[in-house]
Order: C-alpha cells, then sequence, then structure tokens
C-alpha cells in the first residue's frame, strides 16, 4: 500500500512508515489540481494544516481508507465527505498542548512587557527606555476561556505566576475547577473581571467571534488579549477598532481568521504582538505528533486498529453493519443535548432499552459522549478519548439496559443530571434513519442532521405562521418542521430544519417573536 505525506513532518515519522512496509511518497506544496490528479493511487495521506482535503479530493481519492492529521485541528478536512466514503480521519490530541501553552505564556509575557517592540527599538539602534512600560503578571487576573488540555495547562502555569487564574468552560464543574485550584465564572464575568483574556477553543458556530464590539465594551479598560486557538474566535475589525481606540491596551495574536492574511493592518498595529501559527512549531512537538500519526496509520493499514478518529469508533468489521445506525443516532443525540440543554452536568446516563439492549454498546456510548463534547471540543474529542476528557470534566458516564422500549422496537435515550435533569430519547427506523423521539416530557419526531432553531413557545394560534413569515423574509429556506406541546395552550416546543444558518442578529430577531420563549440554534 501506498501512503502520501504532504505537509513537511519530521523525518522520523517517514522512518516509521517506511519500516512498516508502506511505500511512502513525501510530495509537499501540490496545488489542488496536482493532489487530485495522484490521491486516486494512495490508500493512507497524512496532512499537517496546510492541505485542504476537499470533497472534491475526496470524491478523486478511490482508494483512500484514511486520512491522518499531525495535529489536532482537522478544520482542513470535509470530514463530512470521508465519512460517507468510508475514509476513516485520525488526528493526534495531546501532541502540541505543552508547546502550545508555553507558546501562549510567551506571548502573554511580550503583550505585558512589549519585548517585540522593544527588540524592534533597539536592532534600529534607538534606545526607547520610556516608550516601553509594560505591566506585571504578579496578581493579575487571567481569564481562560476554554480549559481543556491546553487551558488546563495553561492555569498551571499562570498559578505559579501567582495570576489569579478564572475561566469559563460549559464542561467544567466546581469539583474540577477547586482541584485546579482555579475560580469557575460565566462567560459574562470573565469579560469583566480579567486583566488578560486568552482563548483556547476550536473554531465552531458556538465560538465564532464570541470576542467582538459588545463583549470587548464590557471588558475593563486596558484588556489585554491572547489568541493562540483559531482565527475567527475573535472578529478581527472590532478588536482593531479597540485596540487604536485604547479600549484593549494590547492583543497576541498567533493565529489570524486568513493565514497568511491579505490584510497586515491589525499585526502592524503597535500594541500588537504577532507570529504566524507558531503555537506547536517546537522540535519536540512536531516530532511527538509525527510519531504518532504515522503509528496510527500502520495500525490501521496493517492491522486494521483504529486510534485517534474522528469519525469512526474501533469496533470490528462484522458489526460494521448493525451498529452505524446506533453510531449516527448516539453522536447526533449527544450534540443535540449538549447545545440544547443549559446546565452543568455531572453525570450522564446512556439507556438501551428494545433490541438496542443487546447491542455491543461501549461504541455507542463512545459516539454518545463524543457528540455531547464535540459542540465546544471539536478538535480535541474523538471516539477513543471522549471517556477520558468527560472523566476529566467531572462527568460520571453510566450505562443502563432495559427490554423494555414502550412503543417502539429499539431505543436509545441520555439523561444529563446535574441541578435539574433533561432527557432526551431516540430509535432507529427501518434499521438505518435515526429519529429523537422525545425531549423531556415533549413526544416529537426529529431527523436529527444540519442546522436547526430550537425554540419553546407558548402554544398559541399564528406562531407557525409567525415564524415561517420571518425565514421567509430573511430569505432562509425551511426544510423541515417538528412539534411538541405539553398541554393544549401551554408550553410547546418547535423545531424547525433550515437550508441556511441565521446570523447572530437574525437570531435575536426570532427570540423576540410574539410567544417565543426561548430560541438556539443547533448544527449537526
Amino acid at each position: 500500500m501506498k501512503v502520501l505525506v504532504s505537509d513537511s513532518i519530521s523525518p522520523k515519522g517517514v522512518e516509521i512508515l517506511k519500516k512498516a512496509g508502506l511505500h511512502v511518497d513525501v510530495k509537499t506544496g501540490l496545488k489542488p489540481e496536482e493532489l487530485k490528479a495522484i490521491i486516486g493511487e494512495y490508500s493512507g495521506l497524512v496532512i499537517r494544516s496546510a492541505t485542504k482535503v476537499t470533497a472534491e479530493i475526496i470524491e478523486a481519492a478511490h482508494s483512500l481508507k484514511v486520512v491522518g492529521r499531525a495535529g489536532s485541528g482537522l478544520d482542513n478536512v470535509d470530514k463530512a465527505a470521508a465519512t460517507k466514503k468510508g475514509i476513516v480521519v485520525m488526528n493526534t490530541p495531546g501532541g502540541n498542548t505543552i508547546t502550545t501553552a508555553e507558546h501562549t505564556l510567551a506571548m502573554i509575557f511580550s503583550v505585558a512587557r512589549l519585548i517585540p517592540q522593544a527588540t524592534a527599538s533597539m536592532k534600529s539602534e534607538k534606545w526607547e527606555k520610556k516608550k516601553f512600560m509594560g505591566v506585571e503578571l504578579f496578581n493579575k487576573t487571567l481569564g481562560i476561556v476554554g480549559l481543556g488540555a491546553i487551558g488546563s495547562q495553561l492555569a498551571k502555569r499562570a498559578l505559579g505566576l501567582e495570576m489569579n487564574v478564572i475561566a469559563f468552560d460549559p464542561f467544567l464543574n466546581d469539583e474540577r475547577a477547586k482541584s485546579l485550584g482555579i475560580e469557575k465564572v460565566s462567560l459574562d464575568d470573565l469579560f469583566l473581571k480579567a486583566d488578560f483574556i486568552t482563548v483556547h477553543t476550536p473554531l465552531t458556530a458556538e465560538t465564532k467571534g464570541v470576542i467582538n464590539a459588545k463583549t470587548i465594551a464590557t471588558m475593563k479598560d486596558g484588556v489585554r488579549i491572547i489568541n493562540c486557538a483559531r482565527g475567527g474566535i475573535i472578529n478581527e475589525k472590532d478588536l482593531y477598532d479597540a485596540l487604536v481606540s485604547g479600549k484593549v491596551a494590547g492583543a497576541a495574536l498567533d493565529v489570524l481568521e486568513k493565514e497568511p492574511p491579505v490584510d497586515f493592518s491589525l499585526c502592524k498595529l503597535d500594541n500588537v504582538v504577532c507570529t504566524p501559527h507558531l503555537g506547536a512549531s517546537t522540535t519536540e512537538a512536531q516530532e511527538n505528533v509525527a510519531i504518532a500519526v504515522s503509528e496510527q496509520i500502520v495500525d490501521y493499514l496493517m492491522r486494521g486498529t483504529i486510534r485517534n478518529a474522528v469519525n469512526f469508533p474501533s469496533i470490528p468489521h462484522e458489526q460494521v453493519a448493525l451498529l452505524s445506525p446506533y453510531l449516527k443516532l448516539a453522536e447526533q443525540m449527544g450534540g443535540f443535548a449538549s447545545q440544547v440543554f443549559d446546565q452543568e452536568v455531572k453525570e450522564m446516563e446512556i439507556e438501551y432499552r428494545g433490541e438496542a439492549a443487546s447491542i455491543n454498546s461501549a461504541p455507542v456510548t463512545m459516539a454518545a459522549i463524543k457528540g455531547f463534547l464535540a459542540p465546544i471540543l471539536e478538535e480535541t474529542v474523538n471516539f477513543v478519548n471522549a471517556p477520558l476528557i468527560a472523566k476529566e470534566r467531572g462527568i460520571e458516564i453510566k450505562e443502563t439496559k432495559s427490554d423494555d422500549s414502550g412503543d417502539y422496537q429499539t431505543m436509545l435515550c441520555i439523561k444529563l443530571k446535574g441541578k435539574k435533569e433533561n432527557s432526551l430519547c431516540g430509535t432507529v427506523f427501518a434499521g438505518k434513519d435515526p429519529r429523537i423521539i422525545r425531549l423531556d416530557s415533549f413526544q416529537v419526531e426529529i431527523i436529527p442532521e444540519g442546522t436547526m432553531l430550537f425554540m419553546y413557545n407558548n402554544d398559541r394560534p399564528g406562531l407557525i405562521g409567525s415564524i415561517g413569515t420571518f425565514l421567509g423574509e430573511q430569505k432562509i429556506n425551511i426544510a423541515r418542521m417538528h412539534f411538541g406541546r405539553e398541554a393544549q395552550g401551554g408550553r410547546a416546543m418547535s423545531v424547525v430544519s433550515v437550508d441556511t444558518p441565521l446570523n447572530a442578529s437574525q437570531m435575536e430577531s426570532l427570540s423576540k417573536l410574539p410567544n417565543i420563549l426561548f430560541a438556539k440554534q443547533v448544527n449537526l
């Protein structure tokens, strides 16, 4: 079998592939049409961030079995197209953790003490001592948005500098925060209290533009903002304006919305420190991820063992046909629950009822956990590490089984327990079509896919018409509509599948329609 390495990786990784008996071609810098022309002859593809594995490339990949990313981010891979074609997509979560946390800390020091600017001044043969007045980190409040692996490592280092560390993470519970020695806060409170704000989340619909003109206005005057995660989490125009006005004293950016940037205006500001996406650029990190992805590719191509796959669990070949519909249902239900039920979760219980009670439940439970965590931790959670991440977040996982599935042959239920309890149940129609059939006390029939508008509303005449009229005015096409109610004239629930996602302004307007009590956009 042949493996193509289309981005630069450590030679140690290439050597592992060759020693396993695989034919390896290293061809970096390929243009999309060049990659498309040759991809059909390869069983494996090893990439970093430069290669774009689009649906068009995947369509041409007649022999491709696996794509391996030497790193965690997979926004350059069309995972849906790969999954549809049965191509396993792997990454190496954790390989860049320490180096990215260290780079973030270096950026915090740099923006606090203006080290790059002072260095540039000295190299220009100037002595501008009074120009570069900095601030101490001691006793300052560091706000960390996203307390995953990288955020946790950064917190430990910041505490060592005697900073006050506060954090927001929707999956962070009080016990976990206490064990790390940090204060858990809401996102609004973090923006309000922090002297330094650093983001450590993937780029998702929930996190895109989370730092913008509106949220910056709530921050302290003179706040400093750091992004070593993903471009797009910060609205760059709004940040530029805040830096020019002085509302934001400084920014340190390792990532940008477009890389390399076309417009360098933000980077050229005197109070901005920039690096060209160097968070993972250490010798140790690049060797770690190259070795890891190469070993994973070998395991899969030579032995059929799947590790760190983001779109397939490790299941015996003979069980694939039976389990695939349940895996899809569980993952979609988990993702739906994560985005709809807003609470601190301490326990997640997966119930298998009827025919589902007799299946191999372990990979299905993993799929449910992965789906639940993915909306926030998309790039770092997969079928293998999902249970461990849940444990680290203080979420207890339970499984129960019962022969009783009520009116259905088979049923899968997820219960989320914290300060309150939420639940949803689903089934598989005709052995292949997943459906959500219950949300808390509401009986429904929802196809869990695509973009959906989830709403609680009063059961009043004309509501459906007002929603349809609003979406029509916004040029948003409705694909499907699902409804349920607790009692006539009481509280009801509406789920509307749409062809085009709504922007923040449209969602705000939707939530203000008469009799709408709550509205949220769900992406599966």
